[in-house]
């Protein structure tokens, strides 16, 4: 009797192979090929696809998706520009409108990471972009500061937010052996967004105005959002229950390290996207329309590098080392901008600060996916991470805007202050490193 017992028992927790294959097919909603990467999870036996046209197809998807939540923050250096010049506010209280729109984008991370995981990925990406489109038109009709901070700051930010998280939870979900090779190339979406959109602007507003010029760049962004929406494809089965946060998660040391790191990584990141064009045209000499040329510059840079790193990330180093590095050479860039006093200083600046931004963000996310083991919290658990960081990201430009201001436009503390930041952020990046694989350097991690 006891060995029947016995004999059901381990039939039950060892499935036969059959049987798992069978649950494997009918969990997802896209049949994977045979070539595919297979890996247990607790509740059904996953395969990757790991490339075919709807696994790449979600690629595009997600690129189309960087465009917008990236693309817009990226581009408010030049409505901080013509801000300045048009409400003659100073420039740590006109920082605030970028930074909350900032803020908002990675605070919904969690809600729509949960979102995505239940089932609704393409339900909330549609209301993302609905709002995103209303709080862009809203913004040609603002004339004074809190108006725009309504409409641009609030409404945009979270629209981006919603829309954001989606297409990198289901990315995950087609590929494991090349998942960081998948997410560089859907981030190069953000260079891509982050010139269409400044391009869009720059060349508008001397010709109808920046009301219209504004309204154009509403007319693009819902172009991309229908097209992302109609190409998404949720593969994984819904997870209705479970919490909106993975407390589990903050009982892990290399993700609370992590956390701590991405924390202060983007508490200086935006200070160099926000205050090229400035730096340029007070410090310099550049014209308005050279100034805004440097960021198109620096978006255009940070194109071709995410997918290098990427690759380099999935073949050779592992993601997390490959991050670490990346956000080394970032912080010495900020560094090396203490010295630049030229023109041509500038445009040498804006190449190097363009690809080693790139570099950094481009393995970000695979750096974050791979301390997730269970790619149905996928979802969640890079939500939690983003929404922490909403609050580096709210306070970063505002206190180099307030450096600036206290040192009287003097850009040096806050030169410092940015690279110095980023290079504790990847030394905490690195510890979070070792928490994990110990002082095995060689290890692909």
């Amino acid at each position: 009797m006891s060995e029947a017992r016995d004999s059901v028992i381990e039939a039950v927790d060892n499935p036969p192979s059959a049987i798992r294959e069978k649950t494997a097919c009918t969990t997802n909603t896209v049949n994977a090929p045979e070539e595919g990467v297979r890996e247990w999870s607790a509740e059904y036996d996953l395969v990757y696809p790991e490339g075919g046209w709807t696994a790449w197809s979600q690629v595009l998807a997600g690129n189309m998706l960087n465009a917008l939540a990236w693309g817009y923050p990226a581009t408010f250096g030049v409505y901080q520009l013509y801000y300045t010049e048009k409400l003659q506010l100073p420039s740590a209280q006109i920082s605030w409108i970028g930074s909350i729109q900032i803020f908002l984008t990675f605070a919904l991370c969690t809600v729509s990471g949960r979102l995505t995981d239940a089932g609704y990925a393409r339900q909330t990406v549609f209301a993302g972009c609905a709002v995103v489109v209303l709080g862009t038109f809203m913004t040609s009709l603002c004339i004074t500061y809190w108006q725009i901070m309504l409409a641009q700051g609030i409404c945009t930010g979270a629209g981006l937010g919603v829309l954001f998280m989606p297409g990198v939870a289901i990315i995950g979900s087609y590929f494991k052996q090349r998942r960081s090779l998948a997410l560089a190339i859907s981030a190069t979406g953000t260079g891509v967004g982050s010139l269409i959109f400044p391009s869009t602007l720059q060349y508008l507003i001397p010709q109808i105005g920046f009301p219209w010029a504004v309204r154009c760049s509403a007319f693009v962004a819902l172009a991309v959002a229908i097209l992302a929406n109609i190409l998404l494809r949720p593969r994984l089965p819904p997870r209705r229950s479970g919490p909106l946060v993975e407390w589990a998660a903050f009982r892990e040391g290399p993700y609370i390290l992590f956390a701590l790191g991405v924390f202060l990584y983007f508490l200086a990141l935006y200070f160099g996207f926000f205050y090229i064009n400035t730096y340029a045209r007070n410090v310099v000499g550049f014209s308005t329309t050279e100034s805004v040329s440097l960021l198109l510059i620096t978006n255009g840079m940070g194109i071709p590098s995410r997918p290098v790193v990427g690759y380099i990330a999935d073949r050779h180093l592992g993601p997390i080392n490959t991050f670490v590095l990346t956000t080394f050479l970032l912080g010495c860039v900020e560094l090396a901008w203490i010295g630049v006093t030229t023109k041509s200083g500038m445009y040498i600046f804006s190449v190097f600060f363009g690809l080693s931004n790139g570099a950094a963000q481009g393995v970000f996310v695979g750096a974050l996916a791979s301390l997730t083991t269970d790619p149905q919290k996928m979802g969640t658990r890079f939500g939690m991470i983003a929404t922490l960081s909403c609050f580096a990201s709210l306070a970063g430009p505002p206190t180099a805007g307030a450096i600036i201001d206290r040192c009287h436009g003097d850009y040096l503390w806050a030169q410092i202050w940015g690279g110095a930041v980023i290079m504790l952020g990847s030394l905490t990046i690195a510890a979070a490193r070792m928490a994990k694989a110990g002082k095995a350097w060689a290890a692909k991690l």
